[in-house]
This record gives structure tokens, C-alpha cells and sequence, in this order.
């Protein structure tokens, strides 16, 4: 990490749901919270808490030095909504695989 850059990651227990065009794509109550120096909590959906038959694989990737490659999906309308990181840093390793949205909404449990 570059100094002053840092990034926690915690085991969340609200539910997140994330709502696109009416339809429910995911929801969970296991979301891994990541925190990372200047950006947002992000919040990364385990796999089998996204309807991933709601996504279309897109060619778009993108790389992060602290957490590697990124892989993206598209949701109807809205191109490249959705990321993952299939081969993350061993620092952020709990987030393979695990789905995140740039728009969720956040309920509480």
C-alpha cells in the first residue's frame, strides 16, 4: 500500500438489496463491507445472493494496484454496473468472486 492509502474488509449483517428497472438482481445479509482510503463503502455480494441471470458479461476491465484485476457486467441500460475481482491481491482476498454494484440500497436488519 502506498502510505496513507489503506483498505479494511468486514463481514456486514444488514441486508443489502440491490433494485434495477423494479426487479430485485441481489440480497444478501452476509455483504463484505470494504472500506478503502477516499472512495465509498463498497459493498461486495457473495455469488449465490446475485441473480446473476440478470447480467451480461462485458469485455470492460479494469486494474486497481491495491486490489488487482476487475471484471465487469452490465444490467439492461446500465453498461458495466456491475464488477468482481476473480483473481484479487492477497490482501483483499476475501473479495473473490463476490459481486459489486455501483448503486445499492442498504436496509437495516
Amino acid at each position: 500500500m502506498t502510505a496513507g492509502h489503506k483498505i479494511t474488509i468486514e463481514q456486514g449483517t444488514d441486508l443489502v438489496r440491490v433494485v434495477h428497472g423494479g426487479q430485485v438482481v441481489a440480497e444478501s445479509r452476509r455483504p463484505l463491507l470494504l472500506r478503502e482510503t477516499g472512495c465509498p463503502v463498497r459493498y461486495y455480494l457473495p455469488p449465490e445472493d446475485v441473480r446473476t441471470d440478470a447480467l451480461t458479461p462485458s469485455d470492460t476491465t479494469t486494474y486497481c494496484p491495491f486490489k488487482g484485476t476487475a471484471s465487469y457486467w452490465s444490467l439492461p441500460d446500465v453498461k458495466d454496473a456491475v464488477w468482481a475481482y476473480p483473481e484479487p491481491k492477497d490482501s483483499v482476498a476475501q473479495i473473490k468472486d463476490h459481486f459489486c454494484f455501483y448503486e445499492v440500497e442498504v436496509e437495516a436488519a
